[in-house]
């Protein structure tokens, strides 16, 4: 059964992709044309190999073309187009004897003047409306559950920088969870509350977390998460704090989880999905090195901030990211914005070059928004 419906969002305006379509402006390859440099004979061939590439995987041959062709062109017209198309540098030849696939500069081509981007129907926009609802959940549970079910709903890995808060503290808490581990419990002055694991000393006493959180209790105050941080790093600094040294490993464990560079906490969800695809042990190390930036959030909250920059989505694809580089992937990412179009987070679907863009770009733009006024 369906939740009550929140705010209605309109369906996908092409306008909002105004930017991300001026990304792709410049080939990746030199000498490749712009979209109104090809004639339609040679745009039709192009539009039709993508599109059975991105459903296959597979390098697309001639007489595939030939049976997805409304116009009757022969197997050996349709392989002098592809030839042209590759000596532009749009197709490229994995084998001697195979089809043809898209490069980079071509899928950047397609989705920048050919991709008919297809509008979100009735099911999938109640869908994501009642299952990101925030009624009882808090900031971390509505961002979690929108990764979540973008990856489910894109067959993709998802990511989300979660809003760093603006409001004043309330409380803090540590709950010891076993052996090296505790919660780190946050309650701002809105009654927003925040769960965060942090690894701490092995055989660490209770009787510090509890003198930690009373140290932080004391400071926090009518501070808002970012004022009562940069006060305690002073304080510690100047050795004003007189703290052991175990408990005082605790309070630096605590001030970590909501410091970060250029957002809120970093969520993932679907990595696996990234490896479905994969069969040559080349590609799966380079899934695996792209897993671990993830994990260390290396380079990806600048990324995200990228979103900022545009109205509504940006497309990365291959090489237009240095961490997607060598791991054959393309990001999809939207700002999430609050209250007089605030930033206050992103949310992306990243997955491989072939992904299916007609349909993750309205999934993106239409989550972002309904996520945006949920926690804006």
């Amino acid at each position: 059964m369906k939740g009550p419906p929140v705010n209605r969002i309109v369906p996908l305006d092409p306008l909002r992709l105004a930017t991300a379509r001026a990304d792709f402006g410049r080939p990746l390859v030199a000498g490749a044309p712009p979209i109104a440099e090809l004639n339609d004979r040679a745009r039709e061939i192009f539009r039709h190999l993508v599109e059975a590439y991105v459903e296959t995987g597979e390098p697309v041959g001639s007489r595939t073309l030939t049976r997805r062709l409304t116009a009757q062109l022969s197997p050996a017209t349709i392989r002098n187009v592809m030839a042209d198309l590759q000596e532009s540098g749009l197709l490229y030849a994995p084998h001697t004897s195979a089809g043809r696939v898209p490069t980079e500069a071509g899928l950047r081509l397609f989705v920048d003047g050919l991709l008919e981007f297809g509008a979100l129907n009735e099911d999938d926009r109640g869908n994501i409306e009642s299952r990101c609802a925030a009624i009882g959940r808090s900031v971390q549970e509505v961002m979690e559950q929108a990764g979540t079910l973008l990856s489910g709903l894109s067959r993709c890995a998802s990511v989300v920088v979660a809003p760093k808060t603006d409001q004043s503290l309330k409380h803090i808490e540590f709950v010891p969870l076993g052996p090296g581990r505790a919660l780190v419990v946050l309650v701002a002055s809105n009654g927003t509350v925040e769960n965060r694991v942090i690894e701490l000393p092995l055989g660490l006493p209770v009787s510090a977390l509890i003198e930690a959180g009373n140290y932080l209790n004391a400071r926090l105050a009518g501070r808002t998460f970012e004022e009562a941080r940069l006060a305690i790093e002073l304080e510690l600094r100047e050795r004003r704090a007189e703290l052991d040294a175990l408990t005082q490993r605790v309070v630096e464990a605590g001030l970590a989880t909501w410091s970060g560079e250029g957002g809120g906490a970093l969520i993932v969800r679907g990595q696996a999905r990234l490896l479905e695809d994969v069969t040559a042990l080349g590609d799966l190390e380079r899934i695996r090195g792209l897993f671990e930036a993830l994990e260390r959030g290396e380079n990806f909250m600048r990324l995200l901030g990228a979103a900022g920059d545009a109205e509504g989505v940006r497309i990365f694809i291959g090489a237009d990211n240095p961490l997607f580089a060598n791991a054959g992937c393309s990001i999809v990412v939207a700002p999430l914005r609050g209250e007089r179009q605030r930033i206050v987070g992103a949310i992306a679907v990243l997955g491989p070059a072939r992904m299916n863009y007609a349909r993750i770009i309205p999934l993106v733009d239409y989550t972002a928004r309904v996520v945006g006024k949920l926690v804006g």
